[in-house]
């Protein structure tokens, strides 16, 4: 409940900076961010799926059938299973990655992941 709220602003800055990655020309950093953006993301059904859809259509742009394949999959998986928590933690979400390997968060990510749970207990605490 309170993940989705104090979660989205910073995946909607990983989102804008994958949007400037791709305005750049620079494909791959735009991914790069996707993929953050995923792993913050993933306690949030909401958040989880939109991250999913951008990586679909990022699958679009490119003409990656793989992506495109793969993220569908990925996606009705983040629809069905995210909110009962069978997700693979720290996984960054693209093809290039088994959909149920369980990954290490990177110090960042972990840093933000930090942040929202922390705003979460304070949220609980009033």
């Amino acid at each position: 409940m309170y993940y989705t709220e104090y979660a989205k602003p910073f995946v909607e800055n990983k989102i804008a900076l994958a949007q400037q990655a791709i305005k750049g020309g620079d494909q791959q950093q735009a991914f790069r961010y996707l993929e953050d953006a995923h792993v913050i993301a993933q306690k949030s059904t909401y958040l989880h799926c939109l991250v999913h859809y951008l990586m679909l259509k990022h699958g679009y742009i490119q003409w990656n059938i793989k992506e495109m394949s793969g993220q569908i999959f990925r996606l009705v998986g983040a629809l069905t299973k995210t909110w009962i928590g069978w997700i693979p933690t720290g996984n960054t979400g693209g093809t290039n990655v088994s959909p149920f390997k369980p990954m290490p968060i990177s110090a960042h990510n972990q840093k933000i992941i930090d942040v929202i749970e922390q705003k979460i207990k304070q949220q609980i605490k009033q």
